[in-house]
């Protein structure tokens, strides 16, 4: 029995070494293989980043006439094709000008009687005048005929007024384009009957080459904007615009900001901002809905840092992790309300020179060890620890 409790506790002894030498060899394993996390970093620096706005925004015709008539009377033709294209003095509707062509003559008779009874007056006057001086003829005879051709001249100048008149108002009969541009569809047709003071217009030419965009901000971003630019706090940004049309795609040609309206609505608290596009090919047209994007200020100290790196905690504040000089992962709270690109515009925070953590940090607290590298490098995979230690000796 002394015997062989002997060998039974020395087959525990045995297994508890073994245990402990496995147990031992598994923790150095462990050891070795799970060190310091890699993490891959940026090293941040001060940039001028410009400040985006978008703004929603609808075209206007940069010129807009509606075409009416300024004489009554029965339109006889249209003179132009629906939807094309009109140049300023192109006939566009001819009115029936009957009555007004006989105004035209009548004046014309009475401007040609006017004036052979001013020429007849003046040969009085010319006749009278030896006499008077001679006094053959009474003084007051003489003043008469030459008060006669004063007033025989001032009709010739009314009945020429009375002439021109109507010529003006024979040509009215003739509708033509006040501007050029595109024309839309005709509201009369021939033998409808028109009048000066008809409410609708009988067709409306828009030119749409260039174009406006007019842009709605709110007054507050517009106000908060400003007292940045009086701070010095951001720069004045580009007056270049670009455009977003309805299905997403962008515009081929860049606009210019041409105005800032002087009043805010009373109905919606914006202001509205107004933009000149070149539309040679016709693609904008009044009245449509577009996007507009453009540089409205300069922040001359932001710095931009990857998405990847950027995490929120459970009340949206924003916050990174850094690499610190003793190699150590530092939580840090940032300002960061926009994006350009794939990078955070970061305008608190971070100063330059500093080494933001953009890969590795779903596992990272504050204050533990990493083996921080260059985000840009290659960064290693790392094999399973489990067999590392079974590889291990």
């Amino acid at each position: 029995m002394p015997q062989k409790r002997s060998l039974l506790l020395a087959g525990l002894w045995c297994a508890a070494t073994l245990s402990l030498g496995a147990c031992s060899g598994q923790d150095d394993a462990n050891k070795n293989g799970r060190g310091a996390p890699q993490v891959g970093f940026v090293v941040v620096k001060v940039e001028a980043v410009p400040v985006t706005t978008s703004l929603g925004g609808r075209t206007v015709a940069f010129e807009t006439s509606e075409v009416r008539p300024q004489v009554n009377g029965l339109i006889r033709r249209r003179l132009f094709t629906e939807g094309g294209f009109v140049r300023a003095g192109q006939p566009l509707y001819q009115i029936d000008a009957s009555l007004y062509q006989a105004a035209v003559d009548q004046a014309s008779a009475n401007l040609a009687s006017a004036r052979a009874s001013a020429q007849a007056a003046d040969e009085r006057v010319r006749r009278f005048a030896p006499l008077a001086k001679m006094q053959a003829i009474a003084e007051q005879d003489y003043t008469d005929a030459l008060a006669e051709a004063r007033v025989a001249r001032a009709a010739v100048a009314q009945n020429n007024a009375a002439l021109e008149t109507a010529r003006i108002t024979l040509r009215y009969a003739t509708i033509t384009a006040p501007i050029s541009g595109r024309i839309g569809r005709s509201l009369a047709t021939p033998g409808a009957l028109v009048s000066a003071s008809q409410a609708s217009p009988l067709a409306v030419i828009q030119q749409t080459d260039p174009i406006y965009v007019d842009m709605q901000q709110s007054s507050a971003e517009l106000t908060t904007l400003r007292q940045a630019l009086a701070s010095g706090g951001v720069a004045a940004g580009s007056t270049s615009v670009r455009l977003r049309l309805e299905d997403g795609s962008a515009y081929g040609f860049a606009g210019t900001v041409q105005f800032s309206d002087i009043t805010v609505s009373e109905a919606t608290g914006t202001v509205t901002l107004r933009a000149r596009f070149p539309n040679p090919k016709g693609v904008l047209l009044p009245g449509m809905f577009v996007t507009a994007l453009f540089d409205q200020a300069v922040n001359p100290r932001a710095m931009l840092v990857p998405q990847a790196a950027l995490q929120r905690d459970f009340d949206g504040s924003a916050f990174v992790y850094l690499a610190g000089s003793d190699n150590k992962a530092i939580r840090r709270k940032v300002t960061a309300d926009r994006t350009i690109g794939a990078n955070w515009v970061v305008t608190d925070g971070l100063k330059a020179g500093e080494r933001v953590i953009t890969q590795g940090v779903g596992n990272l607290k504050q204050g533990a060890p990493i083996t921080p590298v260059p985000a840009s490098s290659v960064q290693r995979v790392g094999a399973p620890a489990a067999k590392t230690a079974e590889k291990s000796p």
